[in-house]
């Protein structure tokens, strides 16, 4: 039997690995390029950039205003809209150039992530290098950045006519769909070094609670991911800034002021606060937990660094997610840089959630 599986998972070796070395690279790569595009996508929301290109051009709209005229023209379609007549009204051209350029190059940005996926993949196919059962996954993730697009604009068409913002369920959409991706392009890449991977025989002890536990855990932080989405879109991390307590109790007196009662959870600011807490501490008790569970008891020594990296990343989380509350607490506005920390360091800890269930479903 251990002769069969060695020979299964024999390493790839000549032409074969190096086609496999190079997919790898160009995954890690667009990873790399997602991860930035949430950050920037999390710069343009702090900075209330979002609605300052009110079209959607997805060809046209790469090439930014050139000439002064160009600039006029795209100031005056943004003074049409409610964010500037009832938020920005008197805004100087300067001031709205700057916030252009932050959803200009969120906007870019997300079509260079586009031909840095489709053009690779296209080169790859062509050359036979894609080992068999990888190419629908790799177009399924083709089709779900082009469907991200659309998201995108979908979320900022929300706040171009009667509102002076986003959609904060359109934010999620878009936000979730972004980690989604990520997610995938991890899983695909770890994929491929699989067989590589695992070329040796090894006793693992581990329990089927335990691999259900490194899924909980990933699945939990997707949700979270929602529930961080409704937080910045109803500026909900403005109210309650102090901790451990909200304002001096466990459960905020706010926490159901809406009817009916279910709107609460979805609409109510202390309410989609509370809830991002308590999910942040369940993610924490969990993680640990399932480090401590995973040291005790396996014998492979990655899974063990998975869990224990996976622990310590979802805890210094946690703790910047604290951090970001009560700086806003004291500025009375989100910490632009606290605040991208905090989304890159979720798109991080997701990543490294990723990894380990993959080893650790593999190891299984």
């Amino acid at each position: 039997m251990f002769a069969e599986r060695a020979t299964r998972n024999q390493i790839r070796s000549g032409p074969e690995a190096t086609a496999t070395l190079a997919l790898r690279i160009w995954l890690f790569c667009v990873a790399a390029l997602v991860l930035a595009m949430i950050v920037v996508g999390g710069a343009t929301r702090l900075t209330d950039s979002g609605l300052s290109i009110t079209e959607w051009q997805p060809i046209l709209g790469a090439i930014p205003p050139l000439t002064s005229d160009d600039w006029q023209v795209a100031f005056e379609k943004y003074r049409q809209i409610p964010e500037y007549q009832l938020v920005n009204k008197g805004m100087s051209l300067s001031q709205f150039e700057f916030i252009y350029w932050w959803e200009w190059s969120h906007r870019f940005l997300g079509r260079f992530i586009g031909l840095a996926f489709a053009l690779p993949l296209a080169v790859f196919w062509f050359a036979g290098m894609i080992p068999r059962g990888f190419t629908p996954k790799l177009l399924g993730i083709l089709a779900l950045g082009g469907l991200q697009g659309f998201f995108g604009w979908y979320m900022v068409q929300s706040g171009l006519s009667e509102r002076v913002d986003v959609s904060h369920y359109r934010l999620a959409l878009h936000l979730t769909t972004a980690f989604v991706i990520l997610a995938a392009i991890l899983w695909v890449a770890f994929e491929l070094a699989r067989t590589k991977d695992e070329n040796h025989i090894r006793l693992h002890n581990l329990s089927t609670a335990q691999v259900r536990t490194a899924w909980v855990i990933l699945a939990l932080l997707f949700f979270q991911v929602v529930v961080g989405a409704f937080v910045a879109g109803l500026k909900a991390g403005l109210v309650h800034n102090t901790w451990p307590l909200m304002n001096g109790a466990i459960i905020p007196e706010d926490i159901a002021d809406l009817a009916p009662l279910y709107l609460n959870l979805v609409e109510n600011p202390a309410t989609v606060q509370f809830i991002h807490r308590l999910l942040a501490y369940i993610l924490v008790a969990m993680a640990l937990w399932h480090s401590f569970s995973i040291s005790a008891s396996a014998d492979d020594e990655r899974v063990v660094t998975s869990s224990r990296l996976l622990a310590v990343a979802i805890l210094a989380q946690a703790g910047i997610g604290i951090w970001t509350l009560l700086a806003a607490g004291r500025a009375a506005e989100i910490p632009i840089l606290l605040g991208l920390i905090h989304q890159g360091g979720a798109a991080i800890v997701l990543a490294i959630a990723v990894w380990h269930a993959h080893r650790i479903s593999r190891a299984a």
